[in-house]
């Protein structure tokens, strides 16, 4: 049998998967009262097993498990799949922007479809296996007419961020004196009580972000829910095996600086997963443009050189190795969407100023990434002595001087007196024409001219760039110019409007 006769085949056999799939869902979806789900057959799963089960079959069939995160595939996410087939509650561990909450969302995939519940259940209670004194209640009363509903998997979800100020009342309840008169009952009765998030996450999963962040004596309430399953509510103790898959989030740091995880919870997590930062610009890119929220204005208008995107996410690198930042803080994949999201803004603009359907991004533009970058990182006492926006500075040219060596030959700090070097054209062509300056706002023709009348430049990037794209070809020119700068070989000065580029020691007379 030839590959397309059994590519054929499999495409038939998910054709007839789904349809059969489909046909099932709409017949449980007519089941309307416990009688009827007994006679379908249905079988009661808890949800660390219903997690497992579609796991496995989606393991087996070699779909992507958590599609859309990148980067983790032979690290975090082979320890999750085996967690989840552990049946554990699960903790990820890692500083801020290491997609610890997308990874938790996704968990909501591998769960069922649909699962019943009784209607009118505050806690969404398995009508086989009731655990509220509600639904035990109505299913004597009504027996196999009792009525069920059906809850979609993208119900099946609650996140709580780990605050100070959280309560016992607010995650797992307290008595509601309300209830208690409207019903007419005794503050002894059962019935009075107010459930909090963690019983009405019955049969869901439930994250807790920044879980070092709730108070100690909070973390102590989930100790019972995470092993013996019954709660204490005002002198109340109730056995109510919930069923939960936990998934609790923290940043390492604040295990010594705001709080940490009590002992006790730690043992009753079953595995901890340590996350990271991208490994490479190449994934780093990836996420950024996936996550990046750009509409089709501004793809149409704006031309982004590969170069660029690689600067953009060069410039997060640095930043985690920057000695002006605190790196125990980590500096998030936010930082390089929000900026690559400001870059492109800012060469919008200058479209949209100078009435043109078209620009090219230049390299002057990173000017306008400064705010997504003095609001992304924490400085440390060097860093706020520098300012923020000279740090930023500093790390868009340390980007520049890194990604410089990949295109050009290395530019020496030394050179012997008289030597010639590949740069030595360009930098006495500086020093005979006493520079030029680029303004923010100067037209696509102004500022092609402008490049186009520094020779040596385009010299330089024809012998060693000669496959280079012809839409690159100015933002490669820019980039040269930046990159001499940061070698000390050239000047460059920041006024109101534009950039002025000088020769070095030109640049050093005049301000004698």
């Amino acid at each position: 049998m030839n590959q397309l006769n059994l590519q054929n085949l499999r495409e038939q056999k998910n054709i007839i998967i789904k349809k059969i799939s489909e046909y099932t869902m709409n017949n449980i979806l007519d089941i309307k009262t416990l009688g009827q789900l007994k006679a379908s057959g249905y079988k009661s799963t808890s949800i660390k097993d219903e997690l497992r089960n579609n796991l496995r079959d989606k393991i087996k069939s070699g779909k992507p498990v958590f599609e859309g995160v990148h980067g983790f595939e032979n690290t975090v996410i082979p320890e999750l799949e085996r967690a989840i087939l552990s049946r554990h509650n699960i903790n990820l561990l890692g500083l801020r922007g290491q997609a610890k909450t997308r990874l938790a969302r996704k968990m909501v995939e591998l769960l069922d479809e649909y699962i019943p519940f009784v209607t009118g259940s505050e806690i969404n209670d398995d009508p086989l296996n009731p655990i509220s004194r509600f639904a035990k209640d109505l299913i004597e009363e009504k027996g196999d007419d009792t009525p069920i509903s059906w809850l979609h998997r993208s119900e099946r979800f609650f996140e709580k961020l780990a605050t100070p100020d959280v309560t016992v009342a607010d995650l797992i309840g307290d008595v509601d004196p309300i209830k208690a008169a409207n019903l007419k009952l005794s503050y002894a009765d059962d019935r009075v009580i107010h459930f909090g998030m963690i019983p009405r996450a019955n049969r869901s999963i439930f994250v807790i972000n920044e879980l070092p962040d709730l108070q100690a004596r909070i973390q102590v309430a989930l100790f019972n829910i995470l092993q013996e399953g019954d709660i204490q509510i005002r002198g109340f103790k109730l056995r109510m095996p919930l069923d939960m898959q936990f998934i609790f989030t923290a940043n390492p740091e604040d295990y010594t600086n705001r709080g940490s995880i009590v002992t006790p919870l730690k043992d009753r997590i079953g595995s901890q997963i340590l996350t990271h930062y991208p490994e490479s610009i190449q994934i780093a890119r990836t996420i950024t443009e996936q996550e990046s929220k750009l509409d089709q204005n501004q793809t149409d208008i704006v031309y982004v050189p590969g170069l660029a995107r690689d600067i953009l996410e060069q410039i997060s690198f640095e930043a985690r190795d920057s000695e002006y930042i605190d790196n125990k803080s980590g500096v998030s994949a936010r930082m390089s969407i929000t900026a690559f999201e400001n870059l492109i803004s800012t060469a919008e603009r200058r479209a949209l100023i100078l009435g043109v359907d078209k620009t090219t991004l230049r390299l002057s533009d990173f000017i306008g990434i400064i705010p997504a970058i003095t609001g992304k990182v924490e400085l440390v006492y060097e860093g706020e002595q520098e300012g923020a926006a000279a740090v930023a500075q500093n790390l868009i040219g340390s980007a520049i001087r890194t990604l410089f060596s990949d295109y050009f030959p290395k530019i020496e700090k030394l050179e012997k007196p008289g030597e010639k070097t590949p740069y030595s054209d360009l930098i006495e062509w500086f020093f005979a024409e006493s520079g030029f300056e680029l303004l923010d706002e100067a037209s696509d023709a102004e500022y092609q001219n402008i490049l186009d009348g520094v020779t040596p430049l385009e010299i330089l990037i024809k012998k060693y760039q000669p496959q280079l794209d012809k839409n690159d070809l100015y933002f490669m020119k820019e980039f040269v110019l930046w990159a001499l700068v940061e070698y000390k070989k050239l000047s460059k000065d920041r006024f109101a409007t534009g950039h002025q580029f000088k020769d070095m020691y030109g640049s050093y007379i005049s301000k004698l």
